[in-house]
């Protein structure tokens, strides 16, 4: 399987889809628009997975903030068990977030180690990356 997105972003699913039972992931921000995605998934699919993922992390940063008696929350991952399989949602820091579904075989502590090591990854490249000016080219 390989990625298909409108910029770089296989290197983040890739290692993804190595983990045994693993069949899809998406790349997406955190107001809900799919950026990659892999060949498990239709474009369509890949634009729902997006926009459901990111009402399913609103709800749980609610749920959590609600549970603890804050103002907010933050989620360090979600993880849905169904009859068909697993879903992880993992949000980055930066804005964006991985989700993974695997078949009920997946090893959800490898799926959620390799998850986990990508959005890392995915953090460091982000902050390695050149600032920009306010006009979206290199600073002056």
């Amino acid at each position: 399987m390989t990625s298909r997105d409108a910029g770089d972003t296989a290197w983040v699913l890739e290692p993804v889809l190595q983990v045994p039972h693993v069949l899809a992931a998406v790349l997406l921000t955190r107001d809900g628009l799919a950026t990659g995605y892999t060949d498990g998934l239709s474009r369509a699919t890949a634009e729902r997975v997006a926009a459901i993922t990111s009402t399913v992390q609103g709800a749980c940063r609610a749920a959590a903030a609600t549970f603890a008696d804050r103002d907010r929350a933050e989620v360090r991952q979600v993880v849905i068990e169904s009859d068909h399989g697993y879903v992880l949602i993992v949000p980055t820091d930066h804005g964006t977030c991985v989700a993974a579904y695997g078949d009920p075989e997946v090893r959800l502590d490898l799926l959620a180690h390799r998850v986990h090591s990508q959005v890392a990854r995915l953090g460091q490249k982000t902050m390695a990356a050149a600032p920009r000016g306010s006009d979206g080219g290199a600073p002056a």
